[in-house]
């Protein structure tokens, strides 16, 4: 169920079951057909717990835990999803390792110019303890006042909302997950100081 919201929130997504597949003849196919990034979703017992966005043909991949997720149906007063192509905010991944993560998440979205009037929002926001909230929005303009400069802007949320935490960034794609060199490894026991933070 998960992975159909994810698909809405990506423009041009293809929902696949994996099904009896191996992982390399997953991603041979989709090199095949030119897809830019595979994006996996693991379940447990239905719910969401790890997604994996792999850049092809030649990486890299980024490993997340997905927590706190709330499905579009258990919103209330969840707005209908638009097909637009989005708006992306990426907010408070400064660190050099925030910055990896976002350009990952960036690639998964066409560039800023492609719609300058879309009504639809991404944001991708750190909360100041390792997890990034995912949060899509669409809005709209009150023009009350008629000088044309809007008096006010209405957020309305269109769901899901969840948590990524990343634990681990390879430099190659998801087939060669046993050769490909490791970038980055969260490490949470090293940590010296509370004060020290990934992203």
């Amino acid at each position: 169920m998960f992975y159909r919201e994810v698909k809405l929130c990506i423009p041009n997504a293809q929902a696949i079951n994996r099904g009896a597949y191996r992982m390399d003849e997953l991603v041979d196919a989709a090199k095949k057909a030119d897809f830019t990034d595979i994006v996996v979703v693991n379940e447990t017992r239905g719910n969401p717990d790890n997604l994996i966005v792999s850049h092809l043909p030649f990486g890299p991949t980024a490993y997340f835990t997905i927590s706190n997720c709330i499905l579009r149906h258990d919103i209330p007063e969840c707005a209908p999803s638009s097909l637009q192509y989005p708006h992306l905010v990426i907010d408070g991944l400064s660190s050099k390792v925030g910055q990896r993560v976002g350009r990952i998440l960036q690639a998964l979205y066409p560039g800023p110019s492609t719609k300058p009037d879309s009504r639809r929002i991404i944001t991708y926001a750190n909360n100041n303890n390792d997890f990034i909230s995912f949060r899509h929005h669409t809005y709209t303009r009150d023009n009350s006042q008629g000088s044309g400069n809007p008096a006010s802007i209405t957020l309305k949320e269109c769901g899901p909302r969840f948590e990524l935490q990343p634990y681990e960034i390879r430099l190659g794609t998801m087939e060669q997950n046993d050769t490909a060199e490791k970038e980055w490894v969260l490490r949470p026991y090293m940590n010296t100081s509370r004060k020290q933070s990934t992203l």
